[in-house]
């Protein structure tokens, strides 16, 4: 509704003069506006084209022969070539190493989500010595080069027989994805109301059901989207299980792929590197599009709070 201001009464040589400059000002400040909003929106479709582009050419080449890869490669395929996907599948062994994956990843994720909600439950909540030290920890933790922990990490592995291991990469995955978790949630805690679990700790209940049944369904949508960076940053890893795990039979996609690009040296199965590709693909995809307005209200609730 478009409200107008009440002109005062009384006559019409004692009212104020309009101002005559209002109304270009408003002109000017109206067409700035819509000259940014241009140029966002023309940013940020150019931004779309960028992240868009490459992926969709991705799917198109998975569907070609090697011949039409390197002979029009800007082409849409003359027919769809399934069994690239079935090659990389089975002869790629592509199965083992997506199997391989979601075993490291799933475990890690709950891992991490569980360890770190309850650390970063302690450190927003309750005020002890120590407390500010711990958090900054966590928070050095995020700068340290993973590069640099490498060989040390790799002795400690092989003293707890842990190389060449699901277990071990697991644990590593655990503890390269802590300090960002706790990190995270703990900004995230801090902006959830207090007077529920006070209630909660007037009724009787304990710290343990408190954070289980009260605290963590609250701190939904944070978990999802700390989830969602997580699954990005283990689901690609590469450096960790390259010096971790040797063992052929217990290779992640990132090294499968790898390995499916180098296996035959200067003929490389192209076709084949593509469709696993977008294999590796679908699941961050997929897991991003499900979750995408949990990502979005975990990361604006402390904004808004």
């Amino acid at each position: 509704m478009k409200t107008t201001d009440i002109p005062p009464a009384g006559p019409i040589e004692d009212r104020p003069p309009v101002s005559k400059t209002a109304a270009p000002a408003v002109k000017a400040k109206s067409s700035e506006g819509t000259t940014l909003n241009v140029f966002s929106h023309g940013v940020l479709v150019i931004w779309a084209i960028m992240v868009v582009m490459p992926l969709l050419w991705a799917v198109m080449t998975s569907f070609k022969d090697d011949n039409s890869i390197f002979s029009s490669p800007w082409s849409l395929p003359d027919k769809l070539h399934f069994e690239n996907w079935s090659r990389a599948w089975g002869q790629a062994h592509m199965s083992q190493y997506f199997a391989n994956t979601a075993i490291v990843v799933g475990c890690s994720l709950v891992g991490t989500l569980v360890l770190g909600s309850m650390a970063a439950y302690v450190l927003a909540r309750f005020d002890f010595p120590g407390n500010r030290f711990i958090y900054f920890l966590f928070v050095g933790g995020m700068s340290f080069p993973i590069m640099l922990a490498l060989v040390p990490l790799f002795y400690v592995m092989q003293n707890l027989h842990l190389l060449n291991s699901l277990q071990g990469l697991i644990i590593a995955y655990i503890a390269y994805s802590l300090p960002f978790t706790v990190f995270f949630l703990t900004s995230f805690f801090r902006t959830l109301p207090t007077s529920i679990a006070e209630a909660a700790f007037v009724d009787g209940a304990s710290h343990t059901r408190t954070f289980f049944q009260i605290m963590l369904p609250m701190a939904k949508p944070g978990l999802i989207s700390v989830g969602i960076f997580n699954f990005l940053g283990q689901w690609n890893q590469y450096m960790l299980p390259t010096v971790l795990n040797t063992d052929p039979d217990k290779r992640v996609l990132a090294q499968g792929l790898v390995e499916l690009a180098t296996s035959q040296g200067y003929k490389g199965d192209w076709s084949g590197l593509f469709a696993g590709l977008v294999m590796a693909m679908l699941p961050v995809l997929g897991a991003y599009i499900i979750f995408q307005r949990q990502v979005v209200q975990g990361l604006t609730a402390g904004a808004l709070k």
